[in-house]
């Protein structure tokens, strides 16, 4: 005899497993390191002062 399967479960399996690959996938392509990151805010917060600092008193 045949083993039954649930085909709900199986259906929801396959979906999960998929979107863990897309997952990956989207990490690799669209992800930053955690240095870039980094780099990426001390930048910005380099910006913000010289901007404060440029700024003109009323």
């Amino acid at each position: 005899m045949a083993e039954l399967i649930n085909l709900n479960k199986a259906r929801k399996a396959r979906e999960r497993e998929q979107a863990k690959a897309k997952a990956a996938e989207n990490r690799v392509r669209f992800g930053r390191t955690k240095g870039e990151t980094v780099v990426a805010r001390l930048e910005a917060e380099r910006a913000r002062r010289d901007l404060e600092g440029k700024k003109r008193e009323d």
